[in-house]
C-alpha cells in the first residue's frame, strides 16, 4: 500500500479558508443532513490534493457528526443506527483500502443517477417508500465502501433515512451517529496503511473545533424550521449534488 504523498502545511490565508469552510459544510450538513463533506472535500482538494483532502475531511467530518450525534442524541434512533453500522464498519474498511488505486470518476456519476432515481422513485411509490430496517445493513455497506473512497458519502443514504420516516433532529442524529462510527474505522484503516500522516492529522484537528460549531449552529437552524420545509430542503439539495455528479463525475 502506497502512503499518502507528503504536503506543506497550508498558508495562513488557505488556513482560514478551510475553517471557514469546515464551519459552512458543517452547518450545511446539521440542516440537511448530507453534502457537508462534499462541499469540504471539493475546498481541501484545491488545497492539499486529493489523498490528504480524502484523509482531513474525514478527521473534519468525525468531529461534525460528533457534534451532530451529540447536540441530538435524545432524537437518534439507535437500534437503526446499529444496523446500518453493521454493514458500514466492514464496507468502511474496504473502502478505505481502495482509496489510492480506485478511479472515482465513474462512481460519482453512478451515485449522481442514483441520487436522482431515489428522489424519483420516494415520489412514484410512496407506499413502498418505506425500507425494511434490515436492508440498512447493504446500505450502510455500500456507504462505507463509498465514504472509505471519496471521505463522505452523505448523500447516498438521506433518500433512505428519510423514507423510514425520520425527520429534523431524529434524522440528523441517527445519520451522524451512525457515520460517526464510519469515519472511526477509515481513520484506523488510514493510519495502519500509513495514508494518515502528521500534517493532515494536523490540519484535520486544526478544522475540528468549527466542524462542531458548525454542527451547533445547524441544530439551531433545524429546530426553527417545519417538517416539510426540511424534507424540501434534502430533496432539493439531494437533486443538486445528484445533478452535479452526472456532469462533472468527481467533485
Amino acid at each position: 500500500m502506497t502512503a499518502t504523498a507528503a504536503v506543506d502545511l497550508p498558508s495562513v490565508m488557505q488556513t482560514v479558508l478551510l475553517v471557514m469552510a469546515a464551519f459552512g459544510a458543517a452547518v450545511l450538513s446539521a440542516v440537511t443532513g448530507f453534502g457537508g463533506g462534499v462541499l469540504l472535500l471539493a475546498v481541501c482538494i484545491a488545497v492539499l490534493g486529493p489523498r490528504n483532502a480524502v484523509v482531513v475531511v474525514t478527521i473534519a467530518q468525525l468531529a461534525s457528526n460528533g457534534g451532530r450525534a451529540w447536540f441530538n442524541r435524545a432524537e437518534i434512533d439507535y437500534r437503526l443506527a446499529g444496523v446500518f453500522c453493521i454493514g458500514a464498519v466492514p464496507g468502511a474498511v474496504g473502502g478505505a483500502l481502495l482509496l489510492i488505486s480506485t478511479p472515482v470518476d465513474i462512481l460519482a456519476r453512478i451515485i449522481g443517477g442514483f441520487l436522482l432515481a431515489m428522489v424519483l422513485w420516494r415520489h412514484l411509490s410512496p407506499a413502498t417508500a418505506r425500507v425494511p430496517v434490515p436492508v440498512f445493513v447493504g446500505v450502510g455497506a455500500v456507504a462505507g465502501v463509498g465514504s472509505g473512497l471519496l471521505g463522505s458519502l452523505g448523500p447516498l443514504v438521506a433518500q433512505l433515512f428519510l423514507a423510514r420516516g425520520l425527520v429534523r433532529g431524529a434524522y440528523i442524529g441517527t445519520d451522524a451517529a451512525a457515520t460517526l462510527i464510519m469515519h472511526v474505522t477509515k481513520l484506523v484503516v488510514y493510519a495502519v496503511t500509513a495514508v494518515l500522516n502528521a500534517t493532515n492529522l494536523l490540519v484535520g484537528l486544526v478544522l475540528a473545533p468549527s466542524s462542531i460549531a458548525g454542527s451547533w449552529a445547524g441544530k439551531q437552524i433545524v429546530d426553527r424550521i417545519s417538517a416539510t420545509v426540511f424534507v424540501l430542503i434534502v430533496e432539493l439539495a439531494l437533486v443538486t449534488f445528484g445533478i452535479a455528479l452526472l456532469i462533472g463525475g468527481e467533485l
